[in-house]
């Protein structure tokens, strides 16, 4: 996202604002912005602040901009974040998107989808890889892809050069299954069945995927140190 990236940074004059200083002109409007969803909102990619020396997160004008609309798709039209992403990402690319306006995330003209031919030949993948991924419950078999088909697929290609294959995997979906059901116990509490209200328990489900996932990326490292040692 370099159009972004270099947003942040060519603020001019204009003061760069902290969490706190956000979260004072955001949450007027978006009441359950909190310290934590921004974070969120930054490891998913959908907005870059710079850092001081210290590590501190500091906001551009630019950034609030993009966090305002971010926000107002969700709230408004209950967009998954990957296809918040998906247009944000056509918009730094010097493209003009038209905005999401349903409810039906399918229908959004920026998303780029994939056959499966050309998820094969973008991934440059072995034809029988899709098939073995299938067989190992690490893809679906229908069509259209996305770019989260992608990334696996092309994960896969990288994986099986060093002989790593779909079949060693299979303990991904088990792994995946149990996480699903710790996060829907999580959230049970909180379940509503209006339109709103699934939005929000769908952002809060993605979140916790994500702190599972960066625990998990620790268990992993802290393995492999170790074997190194």
């Amino acid at each position: 996202m370099s159009g972004h990236a270099a947003s942040t940074h060519a603020s001019g004059s204009a003061p760069l604002l902290g969490i706190g200083q956000v979260l004072a002109r955001l949450q007027p409007e978006f009441p359950d912005l909190t310290p934590s969803k921004l974070r969120f909102l930054e490891e998913q990619r959908l907005v870059s602040p710079a850092r001081t020396a210290a590590g501190y997160r500091k906001f551009s004008t630019g950034d609030v901009e993009r966090l305002t609309l971010v926000l107002s798709m969700q709230r408004d039209h209950y967009l998954p974040l990957k296809v918040i992403r998906a247009h944000l990402e056509s918009v730094d690319a010097g493209e003009t998107p038209a905005l999401p306006g349903a409810t039906d995330a399918s229908g959004f003209l920026g998303a780029r989808r994939y056959s499966r031919d050309e998820l094969v030949a973008t991934a440059k993948a072995p034809r029988g890889l899709i098939d073995e991924a299938v067989s190992a419950s690490l893809m679906t078999a229908s069509e259209p892809y996305d770019a989260e088909d992608l990334g696996v697929l092309e994960s896969l290609v990288a994986l099986r050069e060093v002989g790593i294959e779909p079949r060693h995997l299979r303990a991904f979906r088990a792994a995946a299954e149990r996480d699903a059901a710790l996060i829907e116990r999580a959230l049970a509490p909180s379940r509503r069945t209006d339109a709103a209200g699934k939005a929000r328990v769908s952002e809060h489900a993605a979140e916790l995927a994500a702190r599972l996932e960066v625990v998990r990326a620790e268990v992993v490292r802290a393995a492999l140190a170790r074997l190194a040692r």
